[in-house]
């Protein structure tokens, strides 16, 4: 697959700036124009991304600078560039945020990666000459967060006032940076809001009047020159390898639990498996659906069960399905809250404690919350449907559960987190039943 669609990347100084919204208006302003555009999301978020193919009718692909291979890498970047004229991608945190301070994992080094230019999105809020030198500033970064070929294209003012606002914005920036071109100034808008959970934004499938939102962002950007976007857009340096799977297929026939209580999968981990000759069906527990019969695997991804734990729990078909699947040896594999579900109890947030399936000696609660955010280094412990025992992966922890016990039973990983500092051992197994809290990304480089 050869990559031929350009692409850049939408950054910010910080999070909050609004590079999520203007993302979104340009990927819809774009595509109502006749532009084919593929979007992206670097990092490890679920959430984001299903705003963005909503926006476009093209699936949202992570890209992730830490967590990925380099052939996964340009796998993934070769397929968006298939078929479309344009690579919208949305950075993550602030351009240079990443897990250590040379900016490992961050938006810079993506974009160091992929050769993509930095559109960076400046909040103009209470500023005026100051962000001329903001944008300064991030031109000309430390040694220590410099990454070679990171090339600041252009910048979008988010949230300014009025046109006396605007002038100068644009004046002070041309004297500071002359070539550097200002794309567009985007008005305030409290409209244009997002609400979120505790784990982000609600999710776009959840969320009320999608359409008119992503058709409102869209105007909110008709200030920026689309034209003059797409001409700082370049082809990626990334060669389009072929790349192994994330994670090898539990099975031949794998059932997929999808719906409001677990929605974090990626696109990427289930074209992998379908790639490598795998059959998928989709199945929703909330409904009390069972997975098929002939299926021989079963994998819950994260999501939020602990806001559905009641429903969950009277979901006999369902539980009663994943016991006799596992009686028979069937490969069940649960991240997150998909793990708290093979669990034997959930306290929800309100302090009520909902039966699960009681397939691993878990207990979890969401009543007394406490966040686990982080990059993890996962080394099986053993050998099962994830690969033999030493097989290392890359993945993330972000959820706000306490474990109340994780009784006896052999470990599924042995953690480390992204600078290298050893973990508790997490997860656990049980004949071919196994969990953790780790979304997992992709295997590690050998």
């Amino acid at each position: 697959m050869t990559a031929t669609a350009p692409g850049l990347i939408v950054a910010a100084p910080a999070s909050g700036a609004g590079k999520t919204t203007i993302t979104l208006g340009l990927a819809r302003a774009l595509y109502r124009a006749g532009v084919r555009v593929a979007t992206a999301k670097a990092g490890p978020d679920y959430i984001d991304p299903g705003f963005h193919t909503a926006a476009t009718g093209r699936p949202c692909l992570n890209l992730d600078s830490w967590a990925m291979r380099a052939e996964t890498l340009g796998a993934l970047v070769a397929r968006l560039a298939s078929g479309s004229e344009l690579i919208l991608c949305e950075g993550v945190m602030g351009l240079f945020d990443g897990v250590d301070a040379q900016g490992g994992g961050s938006t810079a080094a993506l974009a160091a990666l992929t050769g993509w230019p930095v559109v960076l999105v400046v909040d103009a809020r209470g500023l005026a000459a100051s962000a001329a030198a903001v944008v300064q500033g991030f031109s000309t970064p430390p040694s220590s967060l410099a990454r070679s070929g990171l090339r600041i294209g252009g910048v979008i003012f988010n949230r300014v006032g009025g046109e006396s606002h605007v002038r100068l914005l644009r004046e002070t920036l041309r004297l500071a940076l002359p070539g550097l071109p200002v794309l567009g100034c985007v008005a305030r808008d409290a409209a244009i809001g997002t609400p979120e959970r505790h784990l982000g934004l609600v999710p776009a499938g959840e969320r009320l009047s999608l359409e008119a939102f992503l058709d409102r962002a869209a105007r909110a950007v008709s200030s920026v020159d689309l034209e003059a976007l797409r001409h700082l857009a370049r082809p990626t340096s990334l060669s389009p390898a072929a790349a192994t799977p994330p994670l090898p297929p539990l099975g031949q026939r794998i059932a997929v639990a999808r719906d409001a209580a677990f929605v974090f999968t990626y696109p990427a981990l289930l074209d992998g498996w379908r790639g490598a000759g795998a059959e998928l069906s989709f199945f929703s527990p909330l409904a009390d659906e069972t997975p098929d019969d002939d299926c021989d695997s079963i994998y819950l991804p994260g999501g939020y069960p602990e806001l559905h734990a009641g429903r969950l729990a009277a979901a006999g078909r369902f539980l009663d399905a994943l016991r006799r699947a596992a009686a028979r040896g069937s490969a069940i594999y649960g991240e997150c809250g998909g793990y708290m579900t093979l669990g034997e109890g959930l306290v929800d947030a309100e302090g009520e404690r909902h039966i699960m399936a009681g397939l691993l000696p878990v207990e979890t609660s969401f009543a007394e919350r406490r966040l686990h955010l982080g990059y993890r280094r996962a080394v099986l412990a053993s050998g099962g449907p994830l690969g033999a025992a030493g097989t290392t992966y890359r993945g993330h922890e972000f959820h706000y559960a306490t474990i109340l016990k994780e009784g006896e039973g052999p470990p599924l990983f042995q953690l480390a987190d992204a600078t290298g500092r050893q973990l508790a051992a997490g997860g656990r197994r049980s004949g071919g039943v196994s969990g953790s809290f780790i979304h997992l990304i992709d295997r590690a480089d050998a």
